[in-house]
C-alpha cells in the first residue's frame, strides 16, 4: 500500500509524532539506516520519549507497520474506486487509483510496509509478519470485487479471487522496486498500465468496452 506523504508530523502526541516520522523517514531511508536518534530528531521528542513508547527500534517497526495500515485503511475506503457499479469497472477503476497516486517523489508514493519487508523478512519475524498481514490484509480487500466480476462475466480458470488480489500487490509492489532501481516513477506506472491489460484480458474485454 501506499499513499502521499504527510512533510510535518502533527504536533500531537509523541508516540503519533514518531510514528508519522517513521513512516516518512523509514520511507526515504529504508529500517535499517534509520536510527533513533533520526526518528527523534525528525518527531522533535527525547530519546526518553522514544523508549518510553517504544522498547526497541524492533518493537517501532511494528508499531508503525500497523499505524500505517490502520491509516491506509480509511485512506483506501473513502477513495473512489469504489464508486463504479460493475465489480469489474471498481477492480480496474482501483487500478486506476493505484497508478494516479503515483506522483512527487519515490519515497512519497513507494509503500513503507513493503520497503520494510525487503530488509528485514530474515532479520525480524515480527516486524516481517505487521508488514504481511497489512498487504495481504489489503488485498484482501479487493476479493469480494473480484469474484463477483468472475461471476458476472462467466470467467473460469485456474485462478482466483484471492490469487488475483494477491498478484495485484506483487505487480504493485515490484513497481515500487522497479521505480527505485531506475530511479524513475514512470517505471512503476507503466507496470500498472500491463496490470490494467492483464486484468482485462483475464476478463476478455478491452478498454473499447469500457465506452
Amino acid at each position: 500500500m501506499s499513499r502521499p506523504t504527510k512533510h510535518s508530523p502533527e504536533r500531537g502526541s509523541a508516540r503519533i509524532r514518531l510514528l508519522e516520522a517513521a513512516r516518512d523517514v523509514i520511507r526515504s531511508n529504508g529500517f535499517a539506516a534509520t536510527s533513533v536518534d533520526d526518528l527523534c530528531r525528525a518527531a522533535d521528542v527525547t530519546k526518553g520519549a522514544f523508549f518510553h513508547h517504544f522498547g526497541s527500534k524492533e518493537a517501532l517497526g511494528v508499531a508503525v507497520a500497523e499505524f500505517w495500515t490502520e491509516t491506509n485503511t480509511g485512506f483506501f475506503e473513502a477513495a473512489p474506486y469504489h464508486d463504479p457499479a460493475d465489480p469489474l469497472a471498481r477492480v480496474l477503476a482501483y487500478v486506476a487509483f493505484r497508478r494516479a497516486i503515483i506522483t512527487g517523489g519515490i519515497a512519497e508514493f513507494t509503500c513503507l510496509v513493503g520497503t520494510m519487508l525487503q530488509e528485514v523478512y530474515a532479520s525480524s519475524p515480527d516486524i516481517r509478519d505487521a508488514c504481511g498481514r497489512s498487504i495481504f490484509g489489503h488485498a484482501a480487500t479487493l476479493e469480494a470485487d473480484i469474484e463477483a466480476a468472475r461471476r458476472d462475466h462467466g470467467v473460469s480458470g485456474g485462478w482466483t479471487a484471492e490469487s488475483l488480489a494477491r498478484h495485484t500487490q506483487a505487480v504493485i509492489q515490484g513497481a515500487f522496486v522497479l521505480a527505485k532501481a531506475g530511479n524513475d516513477a514512470d517505471l512503476a506506472r507503466e507496470s500498472l498500465d500491463h496490470l490494467s491489460r492483464y486484468i482485462r484480458h483475464l476478463f476478455h474485454v478491452t478498454e473499447e468496452d469500457d465506452a
